[in-house]
């Protein structure tokens, strides 16, 4: 099943994890969305700034740490996705439980790992 995904922290650093994450979710057959710091291309994904509107998403893969995530709680529940990962250096507590009571899937794992063992 294809689980469209917005990588929040993307990088066109290819030695960047989120980079790594857009890379092997497209090798999956997952449609990718992408929003960073800065504007960009990774593959044929457009890193976008700021909060753009995405339809559909299945799972938010969070790379930004925890003191960069609480301006964009807001932003993260409107999307109604059904999960969000929270890869290692990024978890929250805070969030996780506000993302839970809005009946969001929260993991605490590596995107990498669970796409490269067949859990995504």
């Amino acid at each position: 099943m294809q689980k469209k995904t917005l990588v929040l922290g993307a990088s066109t650093k290819p030695e960047r994890y989120s980079n790594k994450a857009i890379k092997m979710l497209l090798h999956n057959n997952h449609p990718v969305v992408a929003v960073g710091a800065r504007d960009g291309v990774v593959e044929q994904v457009k890193i976008q700034v700021g909060a753009p509107f995405f339809t559909d998403i299945h799972t938010v893969t969070m790379y930004l740490g925890a003191r960069n995530q609480n301006n964009i709680y807001n932003y993260i529940i409107n999307l109604q996705p059904k999960r969000i990962i929270f890869n290692p250096g990024t978890e929250n507590l805070e969030f996780m439980q506000m993302a839970q009571k809005k009946g969001i899937e929260v993991e605490e794992a590596c995107t990498l790992v669970l796409l490269s063992t067949d859990q995504y």
